[in-house]
């Protein structure tokens, strides 16, 4: 019955703007284990997450050109796919944990591979 999968990986979408940045961030979440879904801005990532029921964890950039950035997109994350886990990422911007959405975790730009590889594998678990 349908598809035979292995082992099923579970699915992250990485939202970032900038293809070399979200070439490099598939990367870690394949090299993680993971299956990589892509989006280039905050839009096309909602368009995605009405689409499937697979996605497990949003990885998302700050600073996105579209009608949202990744704070945004983080909140309706939450209000409309809360069980979802998420990752904000910012070269620009610094976080303290008052701004983020409810179970979300920030990384500044660059970040550390190794840190942010146990994070996703943290949040593949709950």
């Amino acid at each position: 019955m349908g598809q035979s999968t292995p082992s099923k990986k579970q699915i992250v979408l990485v939202v970032e703007d900038e293809p070399l940045l979200r070439m490099m961030a598939i990367d870690l979440v394949e090299d993680a284990g993971f299956e990589a879904v892509e989006a280039a801005d905050a839009d096309e990532a909602v368009k995605i997450l009405e689409a499937r029921a697979d996605i497990r964890i949003v990885f998302t950039d700050i600073d996105m050109p579209g009608s949202m950035n990744g704070m945004k997109l983080a909140a309706a994350v939450r209000d409309r796919w809360p069980p979802i886990e998420i990752i904000i990422v910012s070269g620009h911007v610094r976080l303290s944990d008052v701004d983020l959405p409810e179970r979300s975790v920030f990384f500044s730009k660059p970040y550390d591979w190794q840190t942010v590889t146990a994070t996703l594998h943290r949040m593949a678990r709950h």
